[in-house]
């Protein structure tokens, strides 16, 4: 059985649906994500969204902007598995939003009730692979699945 391009695009897009969604499963079970696991998140809210548009008017660059937001995002799952494996380094800087209005006193007590949430560890891992490897390895199954829609015709 051959699927159709917009068959291919909903099964891309719903990939990265399902994705994010375990995201925020994880996330409500009690795993708090990381600056670079929000990295990951972004990249498929923009496939999602690529997906729904593609339904409405598909046309093949929005499967190849489908396709980028699907590499951006294993890209960043790869690069996040290399820091939690210690290959290289991951980001030296943390967000603490807009602290200028703060007092000393309340800024110690954001930074000492702040959950200390690290890249260069790995809280959850399946058959010796982190969620960010996963992430990495899934995403590029989508990525090739998207790429397929774009080269498919209408």
């Amino acid at each position: 059985m051959t699927l159709s391009r917009i068959q291919l695009v909903l099964v891309a897009a719903g990939g990265s649906a399902a994705l994010l969604g375990g995201a925020f499963l994880f996330q409500l079970a009690g795993y708090p994500p990381c600056k670079m696991c929000l990295w990951q998140r972004w990249p498929h809210a923009a496939a999602i969204v690529v997906g729904a548009l593609f339904v409405v008017l598909p046309s093949r660059i929005l499967a190849l902007m489908g396709a980028g937001a699907a590499l951006i995002t294993a890209g960043i799952g790869a690069y996040h598995a290399g820091v939690e494996q210690g290959w290289w380094e991951g980001p030296s800087t943390c967000s603490s939003g807009d602290i200028s209005n703060l007092s000393p006193e309340e800024l110690l007590e954001q930074i000492l009730n702040a959950t200390l949430v690290r890249c260069d560890e790995i809280a959850w891992q399946l058959a010796g692979i982190s969620m960010a490897g996963w992430n990495a390895i899934l995403s590029l199954g989508l990525a090739l699945i998207w790429i397929t829609a774009a080269r498919r015709s209408l």
